[in-house]
């Protein structure tokens, strides 16, 4: 299959390279100006848990095909969107006349109504996926990430379509093992109070990596997701449904921040996943904690935690 990666960040990166090693074709869409700024290679520094639970380790340059242009009758099959939940909507009113036949995946954080945060584009056209995967670029644009063996896919209802499914044999082709998560949506929403819960953290520290080692602010990170998980049930979100995606939230918080400070410093799956994330101007992690706290506020939902942590935002 043709498979068109919107844009050359981490997922888009580390998966577009699962793909293309599984033998498709493979290019990313990036904006004027940045294939010459980008070059045509990347230098990988790569933990693949596909096969091994402990990973192994590649480091490989990889020659990326980018391009700089869509035209509105492309002929690719597939196009992977896996951008900040803020970016969302203009990645899709830039594709919605660019879409050609191809089916487009969302593939990352969404957290207003998954229909509604991709509006422009056609419901039918779609598929929903989430990655599992980790990491970043140094200051010297080697990438460092850790890839897991799983994948997740969900519908917003009903079961997969043909386009869902060509999406998950796609995946499946580069070797991931496909993951069902009958309901996405409320899912996807934990998944973003999760974020919150450790930007709210990282923000405050300078970064998600400055966590490592600290058990105190995993604590404080697991008390503010807790917090929140009021917002998620006013969101119409069925918690019994997902009593193992909240369970680090409920559990006793001291206990959970021992084992996430200990496991983040010491098994490198986990490690380099946090490790990589060093960049305090990073604008996702800061736009997680303020549209969190913009809804718990318009949901009349009191975050104590979270205002802590958006107030140090603003200073």
């Amino acid at each position: 299959m043709r498979v068109l990666m919107f844009g050359r960040g981490v997922i888009a990166t580390v998966y577009g390279w699962a793909l293309e090693q599984a033998g498709h074709e493979v290019r990313f869409l990036v904006r004027p100006g940045r294939a010459a700024e980008y070059g045509d290679r990347v230098e990988l520094d790569l933990l693949d848990a596909r096969r091994r639970p402990w990973g192994r380790r590649l480091r490989q340059t990889w020659s990326t095909g980018l391009i700089e242009h869509l035209d509105a009758d492309h002929d690719f099959d597939v196009i992977v969107v896996s951008v900040g939940h803020h970016r969302l909507t203009a990645a899709a009113e830039f594709l919605a006349p660019r879409l050609g036949a191809a089916t487009v995946l969302v593939f990352g954080n969404v957290w207003d109504e998954p229909a509604d945060a991709v509006a422009p584009l056609p419901l039918e056209r779609l598929a929903w996926g989430f990655p599992q995967a980790g990491g970043g670029f140094d200051g010297d644009g080697i990438l460092h990430v850790a890839l897991m063996r799983r994948v997740l896919f969900g519908t917003l209802g009903g079961e997969p379509t043909s386009r869902e499914r060509l999406v998950r044999q796609l995946f499946s082709d580069a070797g991931l093992t496909v993951s069902e998560q009958p309901d996405l949506r409320g899912w996807l929403l934990i998944h973003f109070v999760a974020d919150a819960g450790v930007h709210s953290q990282g923000v405050q520290l300078g970064s998600l990596s400055d966590l490592l080692g600290r058990p105190a602010s995993f604590r404080e990170a697991m008390l503010t997701s807790r917090e929140l998980l009021p917002v998620l049930e006013a969101r119409g979100v069925d918690l019994r449904r997902h009593r193992g995606s909240t369970a680090l939230f409920r559990a006793p918080a001291g206990l959970t921040a021992q084992v996430l400070s200990l496991v983040t410093a010491r098994v490198p799956l986990a490690n380099v996943s946090l490790a990589a994330h060093t960049d305090p101007r990073a604008e996702e992690p800061r736009r997680v904690v303020e549209d969190m706290l913009a809804e718990a506020r318009r949901r009349g939902v009191p975050t104590p935690r979270l205002e802590r942590a958006a107030a140090g935002l603003r200073r």
